[in-house]
């Protein structure tokens, strides 16, 4: 039998299950190129729907370059950052009606029999973004997961947040249903395609997409197997009233309290001064940020100063609200501090002359409908108002997540502590509240959550002094190149998190240790410059005192 008269067959059943949900696709969204038609590969495109109804293209390639109309996706990819030197596979494009006034889109990836692994992996989105992401999809392909994505119902780039302006439908889809109706959708496509069970499911996002990651486990615990959540966004409400306040520090630009962009280096070079070598070690990399005495009276301008080189007492005090938690009313907390040592990051928040546009239009189009909103106007009562609203039911809130946990489901969490977009405190502040709401039940976490800061790591990726960074995480392999998967050169799971990860949840080998890859220049063809093991919270890496210190073996956690 032709491989089109399998997937017609199978396509039929699915309408026929899903025909109250499924509509219509625009048809020529998914093209090849260089398909070489010896393969046994054509591209096969099947309208099965009701006439003038386009269920869904079904596109085959060989090994090729997958392209994407920027129109459909303006968020994944972007630019040249397609997904490259991918095996053979069949992509399909759904459009599903979530309800009377939203849709959303999956985008799938079916390796060829063969090659497929027996398992399903789903990965997020980032920020505001709608849109497909391919890259991390072509990434999953190559490991031989069955690969879905969804655009959570909307297209936007990263920080803009106007989509969802009067539309509560849309951001329902963005906040839990479009991932989990594409989950289940697309494993029953899957499962169909395959004509059997898929063995283990598996969920890798980062920012966004670690915050959709968690709100699953909370939500849906039986959607994923594992787990592996990157620097989650998981308190909505509480990050985006930060995103505002800590803007307004450093503003208007015209007071004398305002930091301009160009001080940032300065600033991070003073901390690294003091901080860098608390640990033990001079390298450029702060392995506890908390743990240094930074005085920063150090950068006071004298007569005699560069005045491009130092800060005034205003511009100082404004440095120590930035370093300090978000506290309100009452002295309410309301959100941790950026960490010493992401200051390559601030200019997101801090360089403009208004806070952060995520923030903005969180306030102006998501809680307060209100498109005149400025940022002048935030009160605390702003973020009292978010966290009670809670648009979309986007927090990830619900600590008690024992109903994954009696699954001996896991999840590997992970965070940079140069994280300069998402302060790192509020990963510790998540795992520790989990903790305390389970192990009064008996719950350890030991066994199925994993939390580990990353020393030197940025948001997602990349890193400041060159600190090791990569370990094959989610949005990770594409900055080193479209072709990229796994941890090249060192493709096992002390290496690689997804590995890790299969390892730890298929065989019950704990995460007790990953190691973490600078390649030089981020080039992987130059060579690896530096490795450093990274621990599970709250351990840290101690150097030994033997070998070289750009080798994860000189190091231990404790």
């Amino acid at each position: 039998m032709s491989l089109t008269h399998i997937l017609l067959g199978y396509v039929q059943k699915f309408v026929a299950r899903h025909v109250s949900k499924v509509s219509i696709v625009s048809p020529g969204s998914l093209r090849r190129d260089g398909v070489d038609s010896g393969t046994g590969l054509p591209t096969i495109c099947l309208y099965v729907a009701p006439p003038g109804q386009c269920l869904c293209p079904f596109c085959c390639f060989p090994r090729s370059q997958f392209h994407v109309r920027s129109a459909y996706d303006p968020s994944f990819p972007t630019g040249a950052e397609y997904a490259t030197n991918l095996p053979a596979f069949c992509a399909v494009r759904v459009n599903v009606t979530s309800s009377s006034s939203s849709s959303f889109t999956l985008g799938l990836f079916l390796p060829t029999a063969q090659a497929w692994n027996g398992r399903f992996l789903a990965v997020g989105n980032s920020g505001f973004a709608g849109g497909i992401n391919w890259v991390d999809m072509g990434a999953g392909l190559q490991y031989g997961f069955a690969v879905v994505s969804t655009d959570t119902g909307h297209n936007a780039s990263f920080l803009d947040g106007s989509w969802a302006f009067h539309a509560p439908e849309k951001v329902i889809d963005y906040g839990y249903r479009a991932l989990h109706e594409t989950v289940v959708l697309a494993k029953d496509l899957v499962k169909g395609y395959y004509s059997g069970p898929i063995a283990y499911s598996y969920y890798s996002g980062c920012s966004t997409g670690g915050r959709q990651g968690l709100v699953e486990v909370q939500r849906y615990p039986a959607d994923f197997d594992g787990v592996l959540v990157g620097a989650p966004v998981w308190w909505v409400s509480h990050t985006q009233a930060w995103s505002v306040k800590v803007g307004t520090y450093n503003l208007p630009v015209n007071s004398s309290k305002h930091i301009p962009p160009s001080l940032f280096p300065v600033i991070s070079a003073e901390v690294f001064r003091q901080c860098d070598a608390v640990d033990g070690l001079a390298d450029g990399i702060i392995t506890n940020p908390r743990a240094c005495d930074f005085h920063p009276e150090t950068l006071l301008c004298s007569p005699s100063s560069n005045k491009s080189a130092c800060l005034t007492s205003d511009q100082l005090s404004t440095l120590d609200q930035i370093y300090s938690d978000y506290v309100d009313v009452n002295q309410t907390f309301v959100f941790p501090h950026l960490e010493m040592g992401s200051e390559a990051q601030w200019s997101v928040y801090l360089s403009g002359d208004s806070p952060g546009e995520s923030g903005l239009d969180y306030m102006r189009y998501w809680v307060l409908n209100d498109s005149t909103w400025a940022w002048q106007d935030y009160s605390y009562e702003d973020a009292v108002l978010a966290e009670k609203i809670d648009p979309g039911a986007c927090d990830a809130d619900n600590f008690d997540m024992s109903a994954f946990q009696a699954r001996k489901a896991k999840i590997l969490h992970y965070h940079g502590l140069a994280d300069g977009f998402l302060p790192t405190g509020s990963s510790e502040y998540f795992y520790n509240h989990v903790l305390r709401a389970l192990v009064p039940k008996g719950v350890e976490l030991d066994d199925w959550y994993h939390y580990f800061p990353v020393p030197g790591m940025q948001h997602c990726a990349l890193s400041v002094n060159d600190a090791p960074w990569y370990f094959a995480g989610p949005n990770q392999a594409s900055v080193l190149g479209t072709g990229v998967h796994s941890t090249p050169g060192f493709q096992d799971p002390k290496h690689d998190a997804i590995l890790a990860l299969m390892q730890w949840v298929e065989k019950g080998q704990r995460v007790d240790e990953l190691v973490a890859t600078k390649f030089v220049n981020d080039t992987v063809s130059a060579g690896v410059q530096r490795q450093r093991k990274l621990c599970p919270y709250p351990k840290t890496a101690k150097y030994t005192g033997n070998g070289s210190v750009d080798d994860a073996a000189s190091f231990v956690c404790m």
